[in-house]
């Protein structure tokens, strides 16, 4: 196992043109302005959205499906925790530390040769919304850590009885095949969709 990670920031340079077209056409109330330094970044913002008239400022967190290019999955892995030198750190999802106000998905990305991104798919999240969500269903940080450490040998998918598998979502544990081993939590974006908690942008 080899960890992606040098790869996968060159792929996010080159995927953050096209999202960045995409947000000039469908954003026309907003100025859109990236961040590059590394505190922000470390917090969760990506890129601000910044009302043009009102001047409220909203902090987006970019994701990628960037290891399933040319694929259209239905799904998105929110990030529950994962493993540095054999040492656990906390995901993104629950992270109190984490400034994010929107979620800015990016699945079904279209290559044509590689890292030259032609199309791709932009859902938009309420973090908040979705926290709110989840709450709502007692799954907390508590009860899928409690998942965590009673299956802790666990590779792929384990149903958990708060979310319908088939509609809603699922856990997964990536213990094999990513040297990360991390651990997420699957959720449905048209299920997402369907309750107002995300927004399909382009």
């Amino acid at each position: 196992m080899k960890s992606n990670f040098t790869s996968d920031l060159r792929k996010e340079k080159q995927l953050s043109r096209l999202l960045d077209v995409y947000y000039e056409k469908s954003l026309v109330y907003y100025d859109t302005c990236r961040v590059h330094d590394m505190k922000s970044q470390m917090a969760g913002i990506d890129i601000m959205f910044t009302h043009k008239k009102t001047k409220v400022i909203f902090n987006i967190d970019e994701k990628a499906q960037l290891d399933y290019i040319n694929e259209d999955l239905p799904t998105f892995a929110f990030e529950l925790g994962y493993y540095k030198e054999d040492k656990y750190k906390e995901g993104w999802l629950f992270n109190p530390y984490k400034k994010t106000d929107f979620y800015s998905l990016a699945t079904a990305i279209y290559e044509d040769e590689p890292n030259i991104f032609t199309s791709c798919k932009v859902t938009l999240v309420n973090r908040k919304m979705l926290l709110s969500f989840l709450n709502k269903k007692a799954i907390s940080k508590k009860v899928l850590t409690d998942y965590c450490d009673s299956n802790i040998e666990h590779h792929g998918k384990l149903k958990i009885k708060e979310l319908n598998t088939k509609y809603e979502g699922y856990l997964y544990f990536s213990k094999t095949n990513k040297s990360e081993k991390p651990i997420n939590l699957i959720l449905k974006l048209e299920f997402l969709i369907d309750l107002g908690i995300a927004k399909r942008l382009v």
